[in-house]
C-alpha cells in the first residue's frame, strides 16, 4: 500500500470528536496507520451545526484530492458528498449518510440540502464509494441511505442493529471499513 495515499476523517454534527476513545475514529486511525497510510484526525471548525460554508473549504485545506479516501459519518459523510461534486477524490466511505434535512431545522441551517444535489459528478468524481448504514439508526431512515445507494450504486452495506453507529451504543471498533478498505487498496 502506498504511503501518498492520504484518509481524512470527516466527523457528524453535534461537537463530535474524532479523537473521542469512545468512538470509532481511533481504531480507525491505529489500523490505517499500519497499513503506511496518512491519516488525518482532525475536528473540524463549527463542530455544532457543521455548516458547508466552513466545512468543504476546510476540507480543500487539507488539500483532499485524488489521492484521498474521505471517511464521514452523519454530517460528515454528507459533506463528503458535497465535495465529491466539485473535486477529484479516490473514494469515500459514508457512514450513516443522508441526502435530506430530515425536515429538522438545525439540519436545514448546515447548507448541504440548499441545492438539489449532482449524482453524476459525486459518482464520477471519484474511483468508489461504499456506504455503511443501520435499519435501526434512531436519526437517519434507512430510505434516505437506500436512496443514495441508488443513485450513486455504492457498495452497500446494511446491519440491522447498530444505530447510529455509536449511538445509542458506544461503538470503539469497525473492522468492516478496514477490510473494504484493505480490498479497495489492493487496486490502486
Amino acid at each position: 500500500m502506498s504511503k501518498f495515499i492520504k484518509v481524512i476523517f470527516v466527523h457528524g454534527n453535534g461537537g463530535g470528536d474524532v479523537n473521542d476513545p469512545k468512538g470509532w475514529f481511533p481504531y480507525l486511525k491505529r489500523k490505517l496507520e499500519k497499513l503506511n497510510l496518512q491519516v488525518i484526525s482532525q475536528n473540524f471548525p463549527d463542530p455544532i451545526k457543521a455548516r458547508a460554508k466552513y466545512w468543504l473549504p476546510f476540507l480543500k485545506k487539507l488539500e483532499a484530492d485524488e489521492n484521498t479516501i474521505l471517511i464521514g459519518h452523519s454530517s460528515g459523510a454528507v459533506a463528503a458528498l458535497r465535495y465529491a461534486e466539485k473535486h477529484q477524490i479516490l473514494g469515500s466511505i459514508l457512514v450513516s449518510a443522508c441526502y435530506t434535512d430530515l425536515g429538522l431545522k438545525s439540519e436545514k441551517i448546515s447548507g448541504y440540502y440548499d441545492k438539489v444535489w449532482n449524482w453524476k459528478k459525486i459518482k464520477h468524481n471519484q474511483k468508489w464509494i461504499v456506504q455503511f448504514h443501520s435499519a435501526d439508526d434512531p436519526f437517519i431512515p434507512i430510505e434516505e441511505a437506500r436512496y443514495i445507494h441508488e443513485k450513486l450504486t455504492t457498495q452497500y452495506y446494511e446491519f440491522k442493529d447498530q444505530g447510529h453507529f455509536g449511538y445509542p451504543r458506544v461503538k470503539r471498533e469497525f473492522p468492516e471499513i478496514i477490510d473494504v478498505l484493505k480490498t479497495k487498496l489492493k487496486t490502486v
